[in-house]
């Protein structure tokens, strides 16, 4: 049976069989390797004895709580699986007989529908006559005015000719219907100026014209799924999107700083991994700590919603803990590890941390417990391009970050009191604020806004805000 393999999940995609039916098994013997929409998953067996049965085929999606493989233990069980055949091949044989009642009486069956159908198409005398007068009005009716040879002289028929027109488009007010000279003119002079045909195989190559080719269709994958779930839920929030653009100038300079003399820092400073101690320090690990920081002031927004315990009593959880989730983009999907405990990290041990959680999430080597606690999301979208986005937020938190890729802008330098100064250039991101407008309004969202800018703006403030 396949066991509860994380919080919240219910069901898996088995990605590799490692026995098949008839292997002899040993306790902690791997038996498959499943994938989760968090976390791939490799399931030992719990028993020793003979592989009898595989209840999925590689790719399907495999129930938690319902059967996975059946295991032969001793003789018992092997008397047990026969009774199991045997009840299987009495159930079979119930079914034969039921289909073969089934088609017995279809004949009988399909000779009442035909019988009754054709009840159904005799029509009572009452309606009958009801009918009768309406019948034979419309009989009398004058059928709609159909195209019919007109009458025209020869002159008129060939200046209909040439104007290209058909005559019996046009009404004739002459005896008997007669097209006449007037006739012509009238109508050419109601006529709309009609679009000429183009000629679509001058302007589209034939290769476009053709009909569509063969369409696949393909199963989400795991990963899919939950998105797709987490998604939808989400669309029942309310969004509204704060953008602004900061200057990462100060930091950037720290940072080229900080890369440059990172081989000669104290190792209490950084990590004793030699993978982590040489790791390139990016501007995410600054972001997030300004993030935090700002958050101890307003805490309203790294909280969860809670709509269910009492849907008509709402209430914000706020957490002191601050702990991001981080969307990375994986081979698999989406993903969103959390880096927990931000409050408590320096620039250098955050980024180690978040250097640490997206090799594994990119390995696929995360684990449930990876995923959970979220307080908060950041999308560090521009790492792959972009500027703006519009980040959807994941219940229940109330707010997600999207940062943008970092540019080189230019801005005017004012120098003396007149105002004349000479043009530089800063380095800029823009940041991407959605927050559910059910509990936080635009002002609280720009003042913590504001606020992160301020304290990347001046990338000292950080360190002196260090505890």
């Amino acid at each position: 049976m396949l066991a509860d393999i994380g919080e919240g999940i219910t069901e898996c995609q088995i990605m590799e069989w490692f026995v098949k039916p008839g292997d002899r098994v040993e306790q902690f013997d791997k038996i498959c390797e499943v994938q989760s929409d968090k976390a791939s998953v490799e399931i030992t067996s719990r028993f020793d004895g003979v592989i009898k049965t595989l209840h999925y085929d590689t790719d399907d999606m495999a129930i938690v709580g319902k059967p996975l493989i059946d295991i032969d233990i001793h003789e018992a069980e092997e008397t047990e699986g026969e009774h199991s055949v045997e009840n299987t091949q009495t159930t079979e044989h119930a079914e034969e007989l039921l289909e073969n009642n089934i088609q017995a009486s279809a004949g009988p069956l399909e000779s009442q529908l035909q019988s009754r159908s054709s009840a159904d198409l005799e029509m009572p005398s009452d309606l009958s006559s009801s009918l009768a007068p309406a019948i034979s009005s419309d009989l009398h009716t004058p059928p709609p005015t159909q195209k019919c040879s007109a009458i025209a002289t020869p002159g008129v028929r060939h200046l209909i000719n040439r104007l290209n027109l058909d005559i019996t488009d046009i009404p004739g007010t002459g005896r008997d219907g007669r097209v006449r000279k007037e006739d012509v003119e009238k109508y050419m002079a109601l006529q709309q100026p009609k679009a000429i045909p183009t000629d679509t195989s001058r302007i589209f190559p034939a290769s476009l014209l053709k009909a569509p080719g063969e369409i696949k269709t393909v199963p989400l994958t795991p990963v899919q799924n939950q998105m797709f779930k987490t998604m939808t839920r989400s669309l029942r929030i309310p969004h509204f999107l704060y953008t602004h653009p900061v200057d990462l100038t100060a930091v950037n300079n720290l940072r080229k700083g900080a890369n440059n003399i990172r081989g000669t820092l104290p190792t209490a400073m950084i990590s004793t991994s030699p993978s982590d101690a040489t790791a390139k320090l990016t501007a995410l690990p600054f972001i997030m700590k300004a993030l935090s920081l700002a958050f101890q002031q307003f805490p309203q927004i790294n909280a969860h919603l809670d709509v269910e315990t009492n849907p008509n009593k709402p209430t914000l959880h706020h957490y002191s803990s601050h702990n991001f989730g981080l969307a990375v983009d994986t081979p698999q999907g989406l993903l969103v590890p959390v880096i927990r405990n931000v409050q408590d990290h320096s620039i250098l041990t955050l980024a180690e941390e978040i250097n640490r959680v997206s090799k594994l999430a990119k390995d696929g080597k995360l684990t449930p417990e990876d995923f959970k606690g979220a307080t908060f999301t950041m999308s560090n979208i521009g790492s792959i391009g972009g500027g703006v986005v519009s980040p959807v937020i994941v219940a229940p938190m109330v707010g997600i970050l999207g940062v943008g890729r970092m540019r080189t802008v230019p801005v005017l330098q004012s120098h003396d009191r007149e105002g004349e100064g000479s043009w530089g250039s800063r380095e800029e991101v823009v940041l991407s604020w959605s927050a559910d407008h059910r509990v936080l309004d635009g002002a609280t969202v720009a003042r913590c806004a504001e606020l992160v800018g301020g304290l990347l703006r001046d990338g000292d403030l950080i360190g002196l805000s260090l505890r």
